[in-house]
């Protein structure tokens, strides 16, 4: 039998409402990563302490 190939094919970008993922470049053994940008879908707010009786 022979090896399983090396090459590994390109993937388009993912995208969806708030995940974009997209593929990295293989490393030296081969290994390919990805890359996800998270968009933000909350809001944060600066805490404020509530006010004394």
């Amino acid at each position: 039998m022979s090896e399983p190939s090396k090459e590994r094919p390109v993937v388009p970008d993912g995208e969806t409402e708030y995940v974009t993922t997209k593929q990295m470049k293989p490393t030296d053994k081969g290994f390919v990563g990805y890359e996800t940008e998270w968009v933000p879908f909350q809001k944060e707010v600066k805490y404020e302490t509530p006010k004394k009786p």
